[in-house]
């Protein structure tokens, strides 16, 4: 009797674990093979490979398809090859695509989780309504002399390195640039991580992106079994980032006495939006009965705001930090583009009387097409994800995807395919002159659509200016230390880190 319970058992959840496995196959489209209850989930921990390898080994495996299936534990998802079904994706049918899907749940439960960047719906779009003036031409301008402030300790920290004539890991000291920055024009807050790495500050940002065990056997468990209680409220965030978050964001505002201390920086941006009191708006996803859009609304408590914080704070300095030292990584294997970008800097400096300037940043034309480059051939980020709302069918295909399909797109994979970048291996500011017209669908560092990164502007500004000051006095070069194609981490998840970071030499220039 024994024997027929656990074989009835072992049936049922070999089907449970197997239920949607022909999903592709029915439908005719090439997919990655499944594992049981697993699907494609354990194929990168298997290969160690990180998220964006993941997806660009599975994108260049079918390299003459237009989309290839694959599965979120059981759970049938897609990955776009085509650039035309992209743009439709990320632009021209974004209604049906608007959710992110990076939490495994419908209803966000995880309080870090509720940020601009992860967060769905009608809590997506108020919150996007009631930022984005926060990251408008005039508020960029404004923080620039912050950024002046953080560029000579920078330079004064590159000094010291370059005098010892000791290897420097690139990838850290610009993210101690950019935190720094990003404390100051956040929150207010010297955070003197260029003058102490090891500060909190420092800390909680190496936390958030140093992904543990226990973080990779949460993800693989809620992601595989969205549904089981046991795993739901289980955080993806570890505690403690939570923890110091939420106290870092109660402490200052309660320093200020929860009101805008015309500090104008981030924090008081939230406790505007706070002060102004519930978010209004049309919903994106509830209609009423006449077809019209309902008015939602959303109260930005506690949790919410140190949610937004959090984000900030952590795409601020780690996406600005990873391609600025990209740039300076390829540059210092790349001498006469580095010529090129010393030139133009010390002749844009020279124009606006020796100073570092938001002018004079817009004017390094050349610098940002070498940027655009490192971000190509280094990418931060190696792919985009996107949960379809409601069914939708591929435009000339009889594909129909149904409601909260996931879908991603290899970044990587594009950036690195021979017919839409040529020489796609070689390191060429030049593809990126304005009159190259690259397509915008093919390029897409910071996304494309109405969920394109909303600190775009901001990031590319700090980081074009920490350069530019370092280029301005210093030369770097290839150290004993350094690999010309860096390793990347296995456990890394949305940002790339490097195995070793990115060593490199300090030259003092010669003027």
């Amino acid at each position: 009797m024994w024997f027929l319970v656990l074989a009835f058992l072992i049936a049922v959840l070999y089907y449970y674990g197997t239920r949607n496995h022909d999903f592709w196959k029915k439908r005719g489209v090439k997919y990655d093979e499944p594992i049981i209850f697993f699907g494609s989930n354990l194929s990168h921990i298997i290969n160690k490979h990180s998220l964006s390898e993941r997806f660009y080994e599975l994108h260049n495996r079918f390299p003459d398809e237009k989309y290839v299936g694959y599965f979120e534990a059981t759970n049938p998802a897609i990955l776009v090859r085509d650039p035309d079904l992209i743009r439709n994706i990320l632009v021209t049918d974004f209604r049906y695509f608007h959710r992110r899907g990076l939490s495994p749940h419908k209803e966000d439960i995880e309080p870090m989780l509720r940020n601009l960047f992860t967060v769905d719906g009608d809590a997506w779009k108020l919150l996007r309504q009631r930022m984005t003036p926060a990251f408008s031409s005039a508020k960029l301008k404004a923080m620039f002399p912050l950024i002046v402030e953080r560029t000579a300790k920078l330079s004064v920290l590159a000094e010291s390195y370059a005098e010892k004539g000791q290897e420097v890991d690139v990838r850290d000291l610009m993210a101690r640039y950019t935190t720094d920055f990003i404390g100051a024009c956040g929150f207010g807050i010297d955070s003197k991580t260029l003058d102490d790495e090891s500060n909190d500050f420092r800390s909680l940002g190496k936390r958030i992106f140093t992904i543990t065990s226990r973080d990779i056997l949460v993800q693989l468990l809620k992601r595989t079994f969205p549904n089981v209680e046991l795993f739901r409220h289980l955080y993806m965030f570890a505690p403690e980032i939570e923890r110091k978050t939420m106290s870092l964001v109660q402490q200052i505002m309660s320093q200020r006495d929860y009101k805008p201390s015309g500090r104008n920086d981030f924090i008081d941006l939230m406790l505007e939006l706070k002060q102004k009191g519930k978010m209004v708006g049309e919903s994106v996803d509830k209609r009423n009965p006449d077809g019209s859009p309902k008015i939602v609304e959303l109260e930005l408590d506690d949790q919410l705001i140190a949610a937004q914080v959090f984000v900030f704070f952590a795409a601020g300095f780690e996406t600005s930090s990873s391609s600025s030292s990209s740039l300076l990584h390829q540059l210092a294997y790349h001498p006469d583009e580095q010529e090129k970008v010393q030139k133009e800097i010390d002749e844009v400096i020279a124009k606006y009387d020796g100073k570092l300037c938001y002018d004079a940043i817009k004017d390094m034309k050349y610098l940002e097409m070498a940027f655009k480059e490192a971000m190509r051939t280094m990418p931060p980020v190696g792919f985009l994800t996107r949960k379809t709302a409601g069914k939708y069918t591929f435009p000339g295909t009889n594909l129909t995807l149904e409601d909260r399909t996931g879908v991603v797109i290899s970044t990587q994979a594009l950036y690195s395919d021979e017919k839409y970048f040529e020489d796609a291996k070689e390191f060429k500011p030049m593809r990126f002159h304005p009159d190259k017209k690259i397509r915008k669908d093919l390029f897409l560092p910071f996304g494309d659509g109405p969920r394109a990164c909303i600190g775009e502007r901001l990031g590319v500004m700090q980081a074009l200016a920490g350069i530019a000051a370092l280029l301005h006095q210093f030369s770097v070069l290839p150290s004993k230390s350094s690999k010309r194609y860096p390793d990347i981490d296995p456990s890394s998840t949305i940002i790339q880190n490097v195995l070793g970071g990115l060593p490199l030499l300090l030259k003092k220039r010669k003027k």
